[in-house]
């Protein structure tokens, strides 16, 4: 099988592989991927570096250009590129569509927001003088990505950092290169000149070291582990780098008695299953009033009884596999701690064979739970969720924002009064009210709290922050 190669100045270089698996099945090789070396991401630094001071001067209308055409490209290819992420990753076809879709905004937005670079004419508190404050790009980013969203997330990371001028060493996950290697194709077909982004496919311990270590590299852009992100910030800050980390989650989504029973059901099932839990969004807790609690946990094994779970390209597949076997075990052992802990297994947390050899499993719900309990605090990251009892609006705010994350928060209520008390208390960068935590738009800030972020936000204008660099000059006419 001919390897996908790295991408380094332009050129396609790498012979060694590493095979890509399909989690519905694991006798499909998704492809065969070159794994790139120190020496390779020492030669991609160099090349972006090279790369950087033509590319920073290019005029916006070029940079808008590129971006809007590696738009069109995505849209016009999301069947093809949505089937392959799915392939790779094991979310359904719809998700996968989906996911291409939402790649292709991202780009279409920043190609737009190219023309929308501005900076301020001010007075100065001196007579005469001319003060102007401008953004200038940071530099070579070092951008590092998670396997769980293998299109979007490079795409809102990449985006930004080639709209403000900067040239771009990426490092996907090495669980999921195709889709990523798929993104970096299109944008050399679009247009962009060599080494402005360069591909590193590789282990964390090789690529992704260097990547934070090199002197070269401005700044660094992760989306991953919290631990993973504390060796990163210490590395970075102790050459003054600058860093943007998007980590872990333990989201609640508060129902209180007086939410329409459907939607509470609905946003459960979308935020806590869909993508097979696998996002830092979703709902792993559930905190429900007395009032409700007993008829939201009927009504949810109810539609937890209904759920498809198959091959993600299975027509009717509502939940796909777990992404590889080391994270279905990581399941089935918190499926064990739960129990352990006391929490009652309500429905679920079976493995599942289906026709294809894959890492199926039924979506698990525990009732019973308390927070102090692990399953209640640490990111499990898969289709498990934890019910927690609270005796009011009071107690749930306070479960709520009972966790070492901050990223995403919802609530369903019919109550204004406590959806506008819920917003302004949860403590948590991304506030949801009877929606979904997972569902989050393309052009506003994404990011939360505590040890979930860490930096300045991602996406919309506010990316801006870490792509870029203020000057503040001061002129005597």
């Amino acid at each position: 099988m001919q390897p996908y190669r790295n991408l380094i100045g332009g050129e396609w270089v790498g012979t060694s592989g590493v095979m890509n698996i399909n989690p519905s099945d694991t006798g499909d090789v998704v492809g065969e991927f070159a794994r790139a070396t120190e020496a390779d991401t020492l030669d991609a630094i160099a090349a972006a570096r090279a790369a950087f001071p033509a590319w920073s001067s290019t005029t916006p209308a070029t940079r808008g250009t590129i971006l809007r055409s590696a738009s069109t490209l995505l849209m016009a290819r999301r069947e093809e590129l949505g089937t392959q992420l799915s392939r790779e990753e094991g979310k359904t076809l719809a998700e996968g569509i989906g996911e291409v879709t939402r790649a292709a905004q991202i780009f279409d937005f920043f190609a737009a927001e190219t023309q929308r670079l501005a900076g301020e004419s001010l007075a100065s508190v001196r007579p005469g003088i001319e003060v102007t404050v401008t953004r200038e790009p940071l530099g070579v980013v070092g951008i590092i990505t998670p396997w769980n969203f293998p299109m979007a997330i490079p795409a809102w990371k990449i985006a930004p950092a080639l709209c403000h001028g900067n040239a771009v060493v990426f490092k996907p996950a090495e669980l999921v290169p195709a889709s990523a290697w798929s993104l970096v194709s299109v944008l050399q077909e679009s247009g962009l000149p060599a080494g402005v982004l360069n591909f590193v496919n590789g282990p964390g311990s090789v690529v992704g070291n260097t990547l934070v270590n090199d002197p070269r590299v401005d700044g660094i852009s992760f989306t991953g582990s919290v631990a993973t992100g504390q060796r990163i910030v210490v590395a970075a800050a102790s050459r003054f780098g600058k860093v943007q980390l998007e980590m872990g989650g333990k989201n609640p989504l508060v129902v209180l008695d007086d939410a329409d029973l459907d939607i509470a059901v609905d946003c459960a099932v979308n935020g806590a299953y869909f993508s097979t839990g696998q996002r830092c969004t979703a709902s792993s807790r559930l905190i429900v009033t007395r009032g409700i609690h007993d008829r939201f946990v009927d009504a949810l094994i109810r539609r937890l009884e209904q759920l498809t779970v198959g091959h993600a390209l299975h027509e009717g597949t509502e939940v796909g596999p777990v992404v590889n076997d080391s994270q279905l075990a990581s399941n089935l052992t918190y499926i064990d701690v739960g129990k352990a802990e006391g929490a009652h297994l309500a429905f679920g947390g079976e493995v599942l064979e289906r026709l294809t050899p894959g890492y199926f499993m039924v979506p698990a719900l525990f009732t019973g739970a308390t927070n102090d309990m692990r399953i209640a605090r640490e990111e499990i990251f898969g289709p498990v969720a934890c019910v927690i009892e609270a005796r009011d609006f009071e107690e749930a705010l306070h479960l709520a924002n009972d966790t070492e994350y901050g990223l995403a928060s919802g609530i369903c209520t019919t109550s204004l009064k406590m959806a506008s008390v819920y917003r302004q208390k949860a403590q948590a960068g991304m506030v949801m009210v009877n929606l979904p935590t997972a569902g989050v738009d393309f052009h506003v800030p994404f990011g939360g709290r505590k040890r979930s972020s860490y930096g300045p936000r991602e996406q919309g204008r506010a990316a801006a922050e870490f792509y870029t660099s203020i000057k503040t000059a001061y002129t005597l006419p």
